[in-house]
């Protein structure tokens, strides 16, 4: 997410699948598997790869960088696994330093963060905690009330919440001491979720009909009373369909509500991947959520920025990119079915034109009017499943364009020379130097293009375009406030 001006011999390199690529600096190769990364096996890369390749940039970069760079990608973007094997892999490099308490405490949003970085620190064969990985845990637990140690007590884990405590002994304030005494005592438990209330239901009868009739009643609580969230509405629409039949209307009507999507900043591809989950569900209220769902893709479309000037948006649809996109967030979509959703809404949200590319590329005709769903299908049904010719993007396109954003894994080798002279002949062409927005849909650290006006991207979240929007005023723009991080 970062621009890359590297022009001389020594930054070219080979990519995974044999093409000339340039190199990224080791701080925006550390930043796109962070962004990227959710520690699963890939195309051209395994999870075990790609944690290998962690620790080795992590001792290429400066470690405060290292640091703030996790503590971006946690705190901005939402990344968790990867963020806590970078936490456990500092733990050394951070003690004694004058950031590592603030480190250890920033990098925690939640309970359970501690207790990944702990136990990820173990099984590289730490005993002991670090002395900044204590303190800065014990100051992070002044953030959290009763009601979140209690959701994040850990059980059924192999280092659980009250181990931690037992190790760093937090002090307590007014929120919460009484709540870890509890912890340690073994006497908190949650109530107050919505999770909790409906295992509770579950608890309260040992009759089947009994048990359905109660929690079909909570379910209609929680929707009345405006208690499940925007995204956990979403992840929980096979248990409506199943459970809370009569609450269809509510379940509808909180689907569409156009001011609940945008307060959640949920984005196309997350409805997307619900539609696939109430697909397989076998329930005859199934068409009356996929239909409201259908409605609020649509209203989601506001969460996605309008871009000045024409834009040409251009999916690879070659082979690499049927591999199972690298998030469980993203359900069993493929990277090219979440290319696709990202097209699709860009298009449709911007003075766009829709190109896809493999051993050739050819522009798509859509019509802007057209569903986002049907859109996206369209793209996905016309991949050509071949090679990767970056050069043809290029080639292609017959008009002068602001903005160039090529949704791809970045694994060209078809010609095996980089698309750098051809770009520059479609610059020359038709007397214009575009913005390049790459995003790396894979996170494997190389780029196409290097000029001062390419951007290659990582990552997907609301976060996303807010920083191509940045990029065009400061291409330093990631960088930057990366470093910018203050600790105190």
């Amino acid at each position: 997410m970062s621009i890359f001006n590297l022009k001389n011999k020594q930054n070219k390199t080979t990519n995974r699948a044999g093409g000339e690529a340039y190199v990224q600096t080791p701080e925006m190769q550390l930043v796109s598997i962070l962004l990227t990364s959710f520690v699963q096996d890939q195309f051209y890369r395994s999870a075990k790869n790609t944690l290998e390749e962690l620790n080795a940039l992590i001792a290429q970069v400066e470690p405060e960088f290292a640091a703030k760079a996790a503590v971006f990608a946690r705190n901005e973007y939402g990344m968790r696994s990867i963020s806590h094997a970078l936490a456990a892999e500092l733990a050394a490099t951070a003690s004694g330093t004058s950031w590592g308490k603030a480190f250890y405490n920033k990098i925690v949003r939640r309970p359970d963060d501690m207790l990944e970085i702990a136990a990820a620190y173990r099984s590289k064969g730490g005993k002991n905690l670090s002395n900044a990985m204590k303190k800065g845990f014990a100051e992070a637990f002044d953030r959290f009330d009763a009601y979140q140690l209690a959701k994040y007590r850990g059980e059924g884990k192999a280092f659980k919440l009250v181990d931690l405590v037992n190790l760093v002994h937090p002090v307590g304030n007014d929120r919460n001491a009484e709540a870890l005494k509890q912890l340690v005592n073994d006497a908190l438990r949650s109530t107050e979720t919505w999770e909790a209330k409906l295992s509770a239901t579950g608890q309260q009868t040992t009759d089947e009909d009994t048990k359905a009739e109660m929690k079909a009643e909570a379910w209609a609580e929680l929707l009345e009373n405006g208690k499940l969230g925007y995204l956990a509405l979403l992840r929980n629409l096979r248990n409506l369909a199943e459970q809370a039949p009569g609450s269809m209307p509510l379940v509808v009507k909180a689907l569409t509500n156009r001011e609940a999507i945008k307060k959640s900043l949920v984005m196309p591809f997350q409805i997307m991947v619900a539609m696939d989950a109430i697909q397989v569900a076998d329930s005859k209220n199934s068409r009356e959520i996929e239909n409201a769902l259908s409605d609020a893709l649509e209203i989601s479309l506001d969460n996605v920025p309008r871009f000045a000037g024409r834009t040409l948006v251009v999916l690879d649809d070659s082979g690499s990119m049927s591999m199972q996109a690298n998030a469980k967030a993203f359900g069993s979509r493929s990277c090219i079915s979440l290319g696709a959703a990202f097209a699709a809404a860009l298009f449709k949200s911007n003075d766009a034109d829709l190109m896809r590319f493999s051993d050739d590329a050819s522009y798509i005709k859509a019509n802007s009017r057209d569903s986002m769903m049907s859109i996206t299908q369209a793209l996905i049904e016309r991949a050509k499943c071949g090679g990767t010719n970056f050069h043809a993007i290029f080639e292609k396109a017959n008009q002068a364009y602001d903005r160039i954003i090529i949704l791809s894994d970045m694994q060209g080798w078809i010609g095996h020379y980089s698309p750098n002279e051809t770009f520059n002949k479609y610059c020359q062409r038709y007397g214009v130097k575009p913005y390049v927005y790459s995003f790396d849909l894979a996170g494997y650290g190389t780029m196409q293009l290097p000029d001062s006006k390419v951007f290659c991207l990582a990552g997907f979240s609301d976060k996303v375009f807010d920083l191509m929007q940045m990029l065009e005023a400061d291409h330093h723009a990631l960088i930057n406030t990366i470093k910018a991080q203050q600790w105190a």
